[in-house]
């Protein structure tokens, strides 16, 4: 959660990809759909518009599958953040996928 709210995603990944592997049903969905979302903002980040579009397309599809609150997680939340971001990036296009709002990056959000 640190990693993917610091902007540090490749490295969230790399964490997320160990838990993912050995993981079943639910949860393995969960830790597949942040880990895509989280590639799909370092793509973005790095100017690989496909590859973010891609990955955002498919950790909504992964979270879809997943309870609302997982870990005590706010899954709807970022399904609805990584959505919107995933609008706001389709809209602009590869040209000015750069102008994204900063405020629309997805974050985790922790429930109590």
């Amino acid at each position: 959660m640190e990693e993917f709210n610091r902007g540090e995603w490749f490295e969230c990944h790399e964490t997320l990809e160990e838990l993912w592997v050995g993981e079943k049903g639910e949860l393995r969905d969960f830790y597949q759909g942040v880990l895509q979302i989280a590639v799909a903002l370092h793509h973005w980040r790095n100017g690989n518009f496909k590859g973010a579009l891609i990955l955002l397309q498919g950790g909504g599809e992964c979270l879809r599958r997943v309870s609302s609150v997982c870990l005590k997680l706010d899954v709807a939340q970022l399904q609805k953040d990584a959505a919107r971001f995933l609008d706001e990036l389709s809209a602009l296009g590869e040209e000015r996928m750069a102008e994204v709002d900063p405020g629309l990056v997805p974050r985790l959000h922790l429930l109590s």
